[in-house]
Formats: C-alpha cells, structure tokens, sequence
C-alpha cells in the first residue's frame, strides 16, 4: 500500500569508499589517544608544554632534552614511534580517498564551503551516499541528527536536543567544519549570533545544521548557490 518507508542499501562504489574513510578515521582516533598519553606523562612528571603543537618541531626539541623520571622516557619513545607509523597510514588512506574522488563532482562542490577541506568533504560524500534520497535539505539534516527532539501533547509543544541519531561521523564533520568558519562569513556570523543569545555549543549545532543544507545543494546541483552573488540589472 505504499505505507512503509524504503531502506536506502549502498551500492558496492560507495561502501568501499566508506570503508577507507571510516578506517582514516579510527586512525585519527588512535593517533589522538597517543598524544594524549603522552600529555599525560608530562604532566605526571610536572613538565609544562608552552607550544600549541607538542608533535611539532619545537615540541619534538622538547621531548628530546627533557629529563624524565625513570619509565617514562621509554614510554614516550614508544608512543612517539608508534604516532609516526600512524601518521603513515592516515596520510595513505587520504591519499586512496582522495583519487577516487578526484572526478567526483560533489565532491569538489561542497569543498567551496567554508570549513570543509579533503577529509571532510571525503566524509560529507561517503557517508551521505546518493543524496537524491533526500527530498529536501531538512532531511538530510534530521539523518544526520542535527535536529531537536520534538515532542508535542495537546497544545503543548517541547523541543529538546538534537537527536544524535543517524550518522555519527556528518555530525562530527559538520560540527567540526563550522569551528574553522571565521567570523566575518555568513555562516560563522550566524553561529555567533546564535552562540551569543543561547550559548557556544547550541551556536555551533544551529551553524552545522544550516551547513548540512549547503551540503545538500552541492552534492546535489554540484555548486552552492549563495556562494555567487545575484547579477545585478546592470550587469544583466
């Protein structure tokens, strides 16, 4: 009778380049859980670190001539190696992802968005899959989980957090990109008027909602509209 919703399968193309980007980011994962550790041997030791990146040339200067208590040094070494060989391999899979999407014609578009780099825009395009499936950008936003809770009795009408359901990894991205958004943009003018009135993190989710939609018109028209400024009657 046509009263039950359909279920979206990936087709085989687009589950192999979930697979490469999920396993990119299970690495990342793995890398932060490392350098955390070894934050966290500095700290135990009371060495403070005053550069922003301790992975980077200055922080490695650091590591080196440190004097740490006994075990400790040995630990870090370790975590430090094993952050290499990652490193290695997150860079491979990037490298794997980014050619098969390198004719992808989403895939170009919604890296015009501000925020949205390689990475995630690999991950805006894996996971969303065939966008056709969304009838409107609302849609997407709501299986992405970037919609509030709604629960309505009678007259009475609550609208709670978003729901978190749906795909993990666009939340993240979208929630992600729109950190990196400057101020004097659209959108991050928007999450600062949002943030300013409710508070950081309800600005953060209302800008990725709001960022999920241009991804919805990118991947589907394969360019983003209100990037481009009308053409005056002049210019006409």
């Amino acid at each position: 009778m046509g009263r039950l919703p359909e279920a979206w399968i990936a087709p085989p193309e687009t589950r192999e380049l979930r697979e490469l980007v999920r396993h990119r980011a299970k690495l990342v994962g793995l890398r932060s859980n490392l350098k955390c550790q070894v934050h966290a041997v500095l700290a135990g030791a009371g060495v403070q670190v005053l550069m922003s990146d301790l992975f980077g040339v200055s922080g490695r200067n650091l590591l080196d001539r440190v004097a740490l208590p006994p075990a400790k040094p040995a630990r870090v070494d370790s975590a430090l190696r094993i952050i290499d060989s990652v490193d290695f391999e997150v860079q491979f899979f990037a490298k794997l992802t980014a050619s098969r999407l390198r004719t992808d014609v989403g895939y170009a578009a919604v890296q015009q968005l501000d925020g949205i780099g390689p990475t995630l825009g690999a991950i805006m395009v894996a996971e969303i899959g065939d966008v056709g499936r969304f009838a409107r950008p609302g849609q997407l936003a709501c299986w992405a989980g970037l919609t509030p809770l709604h629960r309505e009795s009678d007259t009475t009408v609550h609208r709670g957090r978003i729901t978190k359901q749906g795909s993990r990894l666009v939340r993240w991205a979208a929630i992600e990109a729109v950190q990196r958004v400057p101020a004097d943009s659209p959108l991050g003018g928007y999450r600062d008027r949002v943030a300013s009135r409710r508070g950081r993190n309800i600005g953060k989710v209302a800008a990725a909602r709001e960022l999920i939609e241009c991804v919805f018109y990118a991947l589907r028209d394969g360019h983003v509209r209100r990037l481009h400024p009308r053409r005056t009657a002049a210019a006409a």
